[in-house]
């Protein structure tokens, strides 16, 4: 089993920076590829960022390359997504997710990940 809590979000003007964090408890975490989702007001959940459990594989949602950053810190449990250059369309409640891999996390196959966190909101003032 594996728990999830979100922090780090708020409101931002466009152009400026927020770090999320997800905190992770369960002494599995290491073994489990973690994600960044998304779903502003309206939308579906959509796929933001995976990294895999070693952190060798990063995967990014076309619309965040180049802006936003995922990675981890296994001794810490935690793994962190940096968003740089927010626009207002970021605006939306991020979830942290766990999964077995990247895959799961990117939804191939119809897959979908194991767990999720409660997710926090992230607003971005034009």
């Amino acid at each position: 089993q594996v728990q999830l809590v979100e922090s780090g979000g708020g409101l931002v003007q466009a152009g400026g920076s927020l770090r999320l964090s997800c905190a992770a408890s369960g002494r599995t975490f290491s073994s489990y590829a973690m994600g960044w989702f998304r779903q502003a007001p309206g939308k579906e959940r959509e796929f933001v960022a995976a990294i895999s459990w070693n952190g060798g594989s990063i995967y990014y949602e076309d619309s965040v390359k180049g802006r936003f950053t995922i990675s981890r810190d296994s001794a810490k449990n935690t793994v962190y997504l940096q968003m740089n250059s927010l626009k207002p369309e970021d605006t939306a409640v991020y979830y942290c997710a766990a999964g077995l891999s990247t895959l799961t996390l990117r939804g191939v196959g119809g897959q979908k990940p194991d767990y999720w966190g409660q997710g926090t909101r992230v607003t971005v003032s034009s």
